[in-house]
């Protein structure tokens, strides 16, 4: 190795990560590794040749999301493989893991075994130091690390790709203080206040409402952890406890249970809901109008834009850090679902 390094011109830590995979190489410098092994007839220039190969079969994206039980995000995975599969020449291949356990320490855990098989990974979780330690450990070994839906402050991060979720939870706020029959009780949903996007979706929620409607009481906001039957809970609660509710505004994970909630529950008349993500479910809940209002993430635009980012960061290591996508978000309603 020490002789393929110094007839490439590079150092023996270079050679070592085209054989091993243990750090994204430029493919100049990858081919100049394999020409110095070659001509010394180094015993593992095959090796080094089928590295080389990989990189032309196409990039390997790695995504990891939340819950498979949750239908935007098992809907988002096939997205992405899609998008992954067709937007690349050659086609890249995705790799695709759910996190039915959203604790930091299996976060962290997805990130490093992921790692260690992808050119790239975006991925969406709660931020916290544990999730940022990983993501600067990992991208200081050549593999860019991606935000997704929701922004991460990890200093290293390469980009984010998602909507603007400020603008997210001032439309809903709008949506129910237009739509309510009368000024009354107003209820908000997060799945937990570390996903920043649904704490700024939440601030902005009730900004709104001290700026515009402030005849409004806005309740105490209610967490899910993300979990369906949680969500269904904390919603029969609310129901419950104020029989003159207003507006729901579920800002994070648990739609599902929120939803089955209000079918099994005893919701007011006039009761106005706005939650996020078209999916199959929230569709159906549109047409027999137990939600009002859907913002929705544009599922392949986002998938497209990803991607984009994604490879632009593998190939320009400059890039990394200023790859900012905040797309426009989808509105759906009763009338043009």
């Amino acid at each position: 190795m020490t002789d393929v390094a110094r007839e490439a011109g590079v150092g023996v830590a270079t050679v070592d990560r085209v054989i091993n995979k243990r750090a994204s190489v430029s493919q100049e410098t990858a081919e100049r590794v394999l020409a110095a092994a070659e001509k010394l007839g180094f015993r593992r220039a095959g090796l080094i040749r089928n590295r080389l190969d990989e990189r032309t079969a196409g990039y390997r994206l790695g995504f990891i999301l939340q819950k498979s039980s949750t239908h935007f995000y098992s809907e988002l995975g096939s997205v992405l493989e899609a998008a992954t599969r067709t937007q690349m020449q050659p086609a890249g291949k995705a790799l695709v893991a759910f996190l039915d356990e959203l604790t930091p320490e299996h976060v962290v855990a997805k990130l490093y075994e992921l790692s260690k098989k992808v050119d790239a990974i975006a991925l969406v979780a709660a931020d916290h130091p544990l999730v940022s330690q990983a993501i600067d450990d990992i991208t200081a070994r050549g593999i860019p690390v991606f935000a997704l839906i929701s922004d991460l402050t990890a200093d290293s991060c390469s980009g984010y790709v998602g909507i603007d979720h400020r603008k997210v939870g001032r439309t809903a706020a709008w949506a129910i203080a237009e739509l309510a029959p009368a000024p009354g009780k107003v209820g908000v949903i997060v799945g937990s206040h570390r996903y920043l996007c649904q704490e700024q979706s939440e601030m902005s929620f009730r900004s709104y409402f001290r700026e515009f409607a402030p005849q409004f009481q806005l309740l105490d906001t209610l967490i899910s952890l993300e979990d369906i039957h949680l969500a269904q809970s904390a919603t029969l609660e609310l129901l419950k406890q104020h029989p003159d509710l207003t507006g729901i505004y579920i800002a994070g994970g648990g739609i599902e249970g929120v939803l089955q909630a209000l079918k099994d529950g005893n919701p007011p008349p006039g009761l106005v809901t706005v939650c996020l993500d078209l999916t199959a479910v929230t569709r159906q809940a549109l047409i027999e109008r137990r939600v009002n209002m859907v913002l929705s993430h544009p599922q392949e635009w986002l998938a497209s834009r990803l991607v984009a980012v994604m490879v632009a960061a593998i190939q320009d290591k400059a890039a990394r850090g200023s790859l900012q996508s905040s797309l426009p978000f989808i509105t759906y309603t009763p009338a043009n679902v």
